[in-house]
């Protein structure tokens, strides 16, 4: 047992003092990330030893993100949490540049539609969205969302053994708030979560956590759509996404 809780202490601390930046915009259907993106750094995050960057976009205008190029040149793992915002070109480069060197991803819930526009959404020139982004670099789809049979379950694949879930009571975990669409997953993309929407929904279920490798650079990537404020007073949920920062992390 000594040795279980050893093990599970040192996976945890494997990533101390790296730099992580975090982007997270404040808008009426981006779940209150900024207020839980800020908690998670200061009880969870920054006692673990990293030191935190969290930008906000808007500022200092709508799909500005001021001060994350200066983030990245140092930043070890990106943490997104924004949905529909189009960086300026400069600020979008510096996020395909840390990509592109192997850094690290965490997307969490909207992170699914960060750089997606709107059908028919007309985008200022000055301004980089990245429609592909879901597809291409989390490896899912953004189809929809699941608006009956809340909340839902969630459950460990069959057969799935992974660190993410060291120290997680799965069966504490239930989403509150829509059940989001993304399959089908990308060929290579690893399920770490399942979720089932109640009794009387239409939705298959789908998965809620993955992992995966992209680009040549090999950045790992991990993505939950989990991240609802509910969600995030859960301690399980926490610790999922502590084991996904040090997993994100490790080479």
């Amino acid at each position: 047992m000594r040795c279980i809780l050893l093990c599970l202490a040192l996976f945890t601390c494997a990533a101390s003092a790296a730099n992580i930046a975090i982007m997270t915009v404040e808008d009426p259907n981006n779940y209150e990330s900024p207020r839980t993106m800020r908690e998670f750094a200061e009880k969870e995050l920054r006692p673990l030893g990293h030191h935190v960057t969290i930008i906000d976009g808007d500022k200092p205008k709508m799909h500005h993100f001021a001060g994350l190029v200066e983030a990245l040149k140092d930043a070890d793992l990106l943490v997104l949490f924004s949905r529909r915002r189009f960086p300026p070109k400069e600020q979008m480069a510096a996020i395909r540049a840390h990509l592109a060197a192997g850094k690290p991803l965490l997307g969490i819930r909207t992170a699914n539609h960060a750089f997606l526009p709107k059908p028919n959404e007309v985008v200022d020139a000055s301004l980089a969205p990245w429609p592909e982004f879901t597809h291409e670099v989390l490896g899912g789809e953004n189809t929809g969302y699941e608006i009956k049979g809340l909340p839902y379950s969630v459950s460990i694949p069959d057969g799935v053994k992974t660190p993410l879930l060291e120290g997680v009571n799965v069966a504490n975990i239930r989403g509150y708030q829509s059940l989001y669409q993304v399959l089908p997953l990308a060929a290579d993309a690893t399920p770490v979560l399942i979720g089932a929407a109640q009794a009387g929904a239409t939705t298959p279920p789908q998965p809620v956590a993955w992992t995966r490798i992209y680009g040549y650079g090999k950045a790992r990537i991990f993505y939950t759509s989990l991240g609802a404020p509910e969600d995030m007073r859960s301690t399980d949920v926490q610790r999922l996404l502590l084991n996904a920062v040090a997993w994100t992390l490790q080479k």
